[in-house]
């Protein structure tokens, strides 16, 4: 089982910040503003996943991944919690959030459903994640001249994301969830998570007046297909999830120990003295 900690991140998140926050750079901005616009409908889902998923263990099972799914809450509502807080500054600058809104119609489908759908679309959701963590860490870069503040918080919440990458697909698959419905959630939930994510960016940049300058456009693509761009690399790892013998270990944690070890001044172990 994985051992996760929950961490209070020590930033103050109640100061304002600068509308392009993100190293003045607008594309950037946007994106990861709508990233985060998604997170606190969507923590909350991968939570009643989880707990689903766990509830409906045999008691030897349930017993053993207690701990873990402890962690796992508890990490997903921390981050909730301060997206939450980020997100009410993106909304004073005059943006709006239509991702969430949409997410929330589409859980109501899984209403009484088998856990295991839920679960499966949590994994999914989680090996996204899980990449975008892996990018951002291994090019700090992206984050240059952005607020250090705001940089703490995502590079906080990679380390965290790629910590507990394992929970949800362990359960889909203790509880005998089958390689085809993963696949087909996986497939499903790739088509939403990236129309949804340039939907709400484009959505921002066009609130923030932006979408239409030449240095947007040219961000965006340096950021997604230039050389150590997202899509360029997490291309074949978002791939890998469709082998039958996939499992999320299988893509290492070291950037997000590492971050973890020299940034223990940015937080404090919850229940920690």
């Amino acid at each position: 089982m994985t051992e996760l900690v929950v961490r209070r991140l020590l930033i103050d998140l109640e100061t304002p910040f600068d509308r392009h926050w993100c190293g003045g750079d607008a594309f950037r901005t946007a994106f990861f503003n709508a990233l985060s616009m998604s997170f606190p409908v969507g923590e909350q889902f991968f939570i009643d996943a989880v707990k689903g998923g766990h509830k409906a263990m045999p008691p030897e099972q349930h017993a053993q991944f207690a701990d873990e799914v402890r962690g796992f809450i508890g990490q997903e509502a921390t981050h909730r919690r301060i997206h939450a807080l980020f997100n009410g500054h993106l909304e004073k600058q005059g943006l709006v959030n239509e991702w969430a809104s949409r997410a929330q119609e589409r859980m109501k489908l899984f209403a009484g459903a088998d856990p295991r759908h839920p679960l499966a679309v949590t994994a999914a959701n989680e090996h996204f994640t899980a990449l975008l963590a892996e990018w951002l860490l291994a090019h700090p870069e992206t984050l240059a001249g952005a607020e250090p503040r705001l940089a703490t918080m995502w590079q906080w919440h990679c380390a965290e994301e790629a910590e507990h990458k394992n929970t949800a697909f362990d359960i889909y698959q203790a509880l005998g969830g089958n390689h085809e419905w993963r696949i087909t959630w996986f497939r499903r939930i790739t088509l939403v998570f990236l129309g949804d994510a340039l939907r709400q960016t484009v959505l921002n940049l066009r609130r923030d007046g932006t979408l239409w300058k030449w240095t947007t456009w040219a961000s965006a693509a340096r950021t997604l297909f230039g050389k150590g761009g997202l899509v360029r690399e997490t291309w074949r790892p978002w791939r890998e999830y469709l082998r039958r013998d996939f499992h999320p270990s299988q893509h290492g944690t070291d950037l997000s120990q590492q971050w973890l070890t020299q940034h223990s001044d940015a937080y404090v172990p919850v229940g920690a003295r």
